[in-house]
């Protein structure tokens, strides 16, 4: 723990003052060796003569006693990009008003119409003269349709040269033929297939493509089709189509399922079990997604919702820069329209949905579609979680916790007032305190009353009183008279005013000022202590190891709750620099943690498992926004110290 040159490292210090500290040495613990027995009448007459000339230090330390911790004064003062109430300005909103999205002429497309669709836009419909594209209302409200999910890689490619067109067209119209034929062989007289469906001008598009969902759920089933193979159990064709960002909504939302191998193969029904087994990885989140889906599980709706977005978020997205990704020309490639298509993807689960736009980034979708859908609180919750990396670009996004815990497992104590043009989230109701790092400060106890005390830690103030006036008197004749009761009691006073102020510290410690303080590196709760309660007479432990809130927290197994030492053996095994230690005086706990930097400030963002989420962050002063360092489970009562603050802002970027 000592500081590195040439960085704004210090060294440990306190504010504790020194006679409090001599005292302390003078009488905790008796001497135990010949070196302090000779040493103790030395240091005794060194704190009567340090007394006699600052006597003022022998008072009492550490100021008023409050139950607060250190208020944090910052708050959040930039517009944002996206605000929950309408009366506040948005910069989305005032850029969607100047350039709305584009959409088909002589149309009226409100975000209803874009995201809750009863019909599609557009169907191919057969009649008299075979088959058409239709897209007047009163004629596709009458008809029931078929819907197409497939691969575009797995029935075509796209050609690079007029050879390579030429073989595209010709399996596009192979395809289209074969869907048309099944959708006869099946009763019906209309299908939705996006080759001819989907617009083909960016306005059309847009009104098209986030009609998905209601588009899948008003089919009266979903035919998948793949591709032939030799080996008739192959599922390598199944996982392709299974890895589509669409994939989920196009199966979880739809009414039935069949699927077909090859242009002309049977049509046969299959189960999400089925599909599962086919399609999916075994992963949990499938799993329990096929289980509520088929009524077997009943999961609750942000569990269900969570395990959705798990799935999706784990399809294959391209990895480009948003800006770079191209406007697919159908959904069965794998070129995605918007940055944040998984989002718009996502948001068919929801009932609230919002107008999908080429103007925001991932971040900025998923805080305004959480936002939308306030019950779910999404957001809010993913803020308390520690994920396995906080990522530089998004510290308030997480999709894990590493203390084992699920977005449904935070009950949020804050609200989301919106999102910033970075993506940073902008919270509400937080309340919040700084981290002292520039030393010990001193800190004030809330003791038992005692008179008694009280007047032997006052009295040490006025030994300079009596030395004076003996040392005035000294020249006068030695007599049984006022010059003898002065030196008398000079000389008292100086033998015992470091017995005094001992006795005047040695009161039960009801409560202690609460303080958040960090330390870079690894100290021991005895050496944290000595800095802290130095100037008390105390011997009881008042500072112990976190026994579940910190990822270095370690619980007994006895019958007291309690954390265990090998957590600071733990702490000092891995040797690293970025463990910091952080010392709470309000609930006597020391926790151990790890941070790319030093955090700041400390808010209070929720609850879970009986304990309080506390996000220790550090700050962007530049910026006005903070960075999620890590996060502590610590007692929830503690918060109560805490004073609210005004808005601030969950940064979506780590400062340099």
């Amino acid at each position: 723990m000592h500081p590195v040159p040439n960085t704004s490292q210090v060294k440990i210090t306190d504010t504790v003052r020194a006679i409090p500290k001599l005292a302390v040495l003078l009488f905790r613990a008796p001497p135990s060796n010949i070196a302090q027995i000779v040493l103790w009448p030395l240091k005794f007459i060194f704190c009567s003569i340090y007394l006699l000339f600052w006597p003022l230090d022998g008072l009492p330390g550490g100021g008023v006693y409050t139950n607060e911790y250190p208020r944090y004064l910052v708050r959040y003062w930039g517009q944002m990009w996206a605000a929950r109430s309408h009366r506040e300005y948005s910069i989305f909103h005032n850029l969607a008003c100047k350039s709305p999205m584009p959409t088909p002429a002589n149309s009226s497309v409100t975000v209803k119409s874009v995201t809750h669709s009863l019909h599609p836009r557009r169907l191919a419909i057969h009649g008299e003269s075979g088959w058409n594209l239709c897209e007047d209302l009163d004629t596709i409200i009458h008809y029931h349709y078929v819907a197409i999910s497939y691969r575009q890689s797995d029935i075509f490619q796209l050609g690079t040269d007029d050879e390579g067109k030429m073989r595209e067209e010709e399996r596009k119209n192979q395809f289209i033929d074969s869907v048309r034929s099944t959708t006869l062989k099946c009763g019906l007289q209309a299908y939705w297939l996006d080759l001819e469906c989907l617009g083909v001008t960016t306005e059309e598009m847009n009104t098209d493509l986030y009609q998905m969902a209601d588009i899948y759920r008003g089919a009266v089933f979903t035919l998948i089709t793949l591709p032939e193979s030799d080996n008739q159990h192959s599922i390598e064709s199944w996982r392709s189509w299974g890895g589509r960002v669409w994939a989920f909504p196009e199966t979880f939302l739809s009414r039935e399922l069949r699927y077909q191998i090859g242009l002309d193969g049977p049509i046969i029904p299959i189960t999400l079990y089925e599909l599962a087994n086919k399609a999916y990885e075994n992963y949990t989140e499938e799993t329990a997604i096929i289980n509520a889906f088929s009524g077997k599980d009943r999961l609750g709706r942000l569990e269900r919702l969570t395990y959705i977005k798990a799935a999706i978020w784990r399809r294959d997205l391209e990895k480009q820069p948003p800006q770079n990704r191209q406007q697919p020309k159908h959904l069965g490639t794998e070129d995605l329209s918007y940055p944040a298509e998984r989002v718009y993807a996502l948001m068919g689960f929801f009932e609230h949905r919002i107008m999908p736009s080429i103007l925001e980034t991932e971040l900025q979708a998923l805080a305004r579609l959480s936002m939308a859908n306030s019950s779910d609180r999404m957001a809010e919750r993913m803020v308390s979680m520690l994920p396995q990396d906080i990522q530089p670009q998004a510290c308030w996004y997480a999709d894990n916790g590493q203390y084992g815990s699920q977005l449904w497992d935070i009950e949020p104590e804050v609200n989301v007032a919106g999102v910033t043009e970075s993506g940073a989230l902008v919270l509400d109701g937080c309340r919040a305190t700084t981290i002292r790092w520039k030393n010990f400060p001193e800190v004030s106890f809330m003791t038992t009353e005692s008179r008694r005390r009280t007047v032997a830690g006052t009295l040490p103030i006025t030994l300079p009183v009596w030395v004076l006036n003996a040392a005035a008197r000294m020249p006068h004749a030695a007599t049984i008279s006022v010059d003898s009761v002065f030196l008398a009691s000079a000389v008292f006073m100086f033998g015992a005013a470091p017995f005094m102020i001992a006795y005047s510290i040695s009161g039960r410690i009801l409560a202690t000022q609460p303080w958040l303080i960090g330390v870079k590196g690894i100290m021991s709760p005895k050496e944290a202590a000595d800095r802290v309660y130095g100037a008390t007479l105390s011997e009881r432990q008042r500072l112990f190891f976190t026994p579940g809130g910190s990822l270095f927290a370690q619980p007994a197994e006895d019958n007291i709750r309690k954390g265990l030492e090998s957590q600071y053996d733990e702490a000092l095994r891995q040797a690293r620099d970025d463990i910091y230690t952080l010392i709470d005086t309000c609930s006597g706990t020391m926790y151990y943690f790890t941070a790319k930097r030093p955090p700041t400030v400390c808010l209070f963002t929720g609850r879970e498992g009986g304990l309080g989420r506390f996000v220790l962050c550090s700050e962007n002063c530049v910026a006005n926004e903070l960075h999620k360092e890590t996060v502590l489970r610590m007692p929830s009562y503690i918060h109560q110290a805490m004073v609210p603050c005004d808005w601030v802002a969950i940064a979506s970027r780590r400062t340099t």
